[in-house]
């Protein structure tokens, strides 16, 4: 039985060493040639000198070659720090030095993006390339795929590496802007990878789509879960969820059973997708989480699909995925968001309201913590914000555990699954009111013109906060910010109308597919110049 991540795949390859394991349109590894270029790998990394403990930097775009380099670090006893590949150079090296990156497996084309401060801040054993490297000489030993891995053997290294150990670092942008890396183990991966192994009954005939880059923890399912079954994965090419004709053809051509995705993408589908027009009797489940899904939305994404099943996956990166809810038929007049639902196996959930009680009936509200095997050990080099993150569990007397506070503000329904009502960080003051700008959010999508909002809170000295709403509107209306806010006065007390509704063409987006509501306030926050 497999205790370590690797192991998922040193099995898999024993018994479909034929089955593919991994696509990229016309690039595809079957599982023994996945599990052979990994163990190859880690033998020339641990010949450079990596130990268990060390960081390896992943800095690629996606490509089976990708994949084999996650396993590869695996089995060495280090862990893989995977770094966007659309991130700028600075933040690459920023990382990279907070980690002390031992190794990097990059390719020519982004790794002059990096410059000579890389170096300069962190020391390597050598750089591998999936492809041909720069022509110009660099200051530590380079690797090439293609020609310096074929000499090392192809069985696994003799390494020990327990369930307690670091098998990634993920990192998030911060509060602050820096990025902090969250730390999990193969403990914490291994769990929830059991768990949607099991719930969704991922078999070895299942397709799973990889839509999410390797520094998204949705990615996390999609790599282990499917390597674990001895199923396929089809990596989504860069870029392609901005053009959803072609990526509902994507899904079509290559015979996804299992999608998993942020809901933004999956809206852009179902509007722009010509969901009619394909053929996708092959999708059994349709999986979303990372941000909230509009009602209206999904219902329609349902109506236009109605074979496959749909589930709500929750959790912040530090918990993986902590809760789920399988969506079943959505009310017509609906606007409230689809539950979060209830713990997933071998995790625990709590709500603690203000006065630090357990929240146990509908509409009580409070803050969810979590507790279980998918938590992550911490931040990696900050204690200190490690162990803000967590209270003693109030409930547990006599025992020093930890919860894990998700900054989320939940309620209960009356089935007793959770209900998302929004980010602590999104509850804002203004003329002396709390406000949850989510609820604004809410509102305005639930006009039949608007496909996205998104509120802002703007800094103002008069009433503490003004509250600004960016939307985006249907190609053919001719809506004014005028009636949105009439629209918001009829469903919204005065406190919460936004001060200013703007209409926009488009919202930008993180390499995640999020709306990037951080860049938007500081456009708005900026003073013209």
């Amino acid at each position: 039985m497999a205790y370590v991540l690797h192991q998922l795949l040193t099995e898999s390859a024993g018994r479909r060493p034929d089955a593919e394991a991994v696509r990229l349109l016309d690039q595809a590894l079957t599982y023994g040639e996945l599990e052979k270029l990994s163990n190859q790998l880690a033998h020339a990394l641990i010949e450079r000198g990596v130990v268990p403990g060390d960081r390896i930097g992943i800095y690629l775009q996606k490509s089976p070659a990708a994949i084999a380099s996650i396993f590869g670090i695996m089995k060495t006893g280090a862990c893989y720090v995977p770094v966007d590949q659309s991130a700028p150079g600075l933040r690459v090296v920023e990382i990279a030095r907070q980690c002390n990156f031992r190794a990097l497996i990059t390719s020519s084309s982004l790794y002059q993006k990096l410059g000579a401060t890389l170096h300069d801040e962190c020391p390597m054993v050598g750089i591998f390339f999936v492809d041909q490297p720069p022509d110009a000489a660099l200051p530590v030993p380079v690797f090439i795929f293609a020609n310096s891995l074929a000499g090392y053997p192809t069985e696994p290294p003799a390494v020990e590496v327990i369930d307690q150990d670091l098998a990634y670092i993920l990192f998030t942008s911060g509060s602050t802007g820096n990025p902090k890396g969250v730390m999990l183990s193969h403990l914490n991966a291994l769990t929830f990878v059991n768990w949607g192994v099991e719930t969704f009954g991922i078999t070895a005939d299942d397709r799973l789509s990889n839509h999410a880059p390797f520094n998204f923890d949705v990615s996390v399912f999609d790599i282990f879960v499917a390597i674990k079954a001895g199923a396929a994965i089809s990596l989504v090419p860069e870029g392609l969820s901005v053009f959803p004709v072609q990526l509902s053809a994507f899904i079509q051509n290559q015979k996804i059973t299992v999608w998993y995705s942020v809901p933004t993408v999956l809206t852009l589908l179902q509007s722009r997708g010509k969901l009619e027009e394909r053929d996708l009797s092959s999708l059994r489940w349709v999986l979303f989480a990372g941000e909230v899904f509009p009602s209206k939305h999904l219902r329609a994404l349902m109506e236009k699909l109605p074979h496959p099943r749909y589930a709500n996956l929750y959790g912040p990166t530090e918990t993986n995925v902590c809760t789920w809810y399988e969506v079943g038929q959505i009310p017509e007049n609906q606007t409230t968001p689809i539950p979060i639902g209830k713990a997933c196996a071998n995790m625990a959930v709590i709500a603690i309201d203000e006065a630090g009680r357990r929240v146990a009936t509908p509409g009580e509200e409070g803050l969810l913590f979590a507790r279980g095997s998918n938590v992550m050990q911490g931040y990696y080099g900050r204690p200190a914000g490690s162990a803000a993150s967590f209270i003693s569990n109030p409930f547990a007397p006599g025992r020093d555990e930890k919860l894990y506070c998700t900054g989320d503000w939940v309620t209960l329904d009356e089935n007793g699954n959770y209900l998302f009502l929004g980010r602590k960080d999104h509850m804002i003051k203004t003329r002396g009111y709390r406000v949850e700008l989510g609820e604004i959010e809410a509102v305005l999508i639930a006009h039949p013109a608007v496909g996205e909002a998104v509120a802002l809170a703007i800094p103002d000295e008069a009433i503490g906060n003004a509250i600004h709403a960016i939307v985006t509107v249907n190609d053919s209306n001719s809506l004014t910010s005028t009636e949105l806010k009439r629209h918001c006065a009829e469903k919204l007390p005065p406190y919460m109308v936004p001060e200013e509704v703007e209409i926009s063409d488009t919202l930008p987006r993180t390499g995640n597919g999020k709306i990037d509501r951080q860049r938007l306030l500081r456009e708005r926050m900026t003073p013209a110049k």
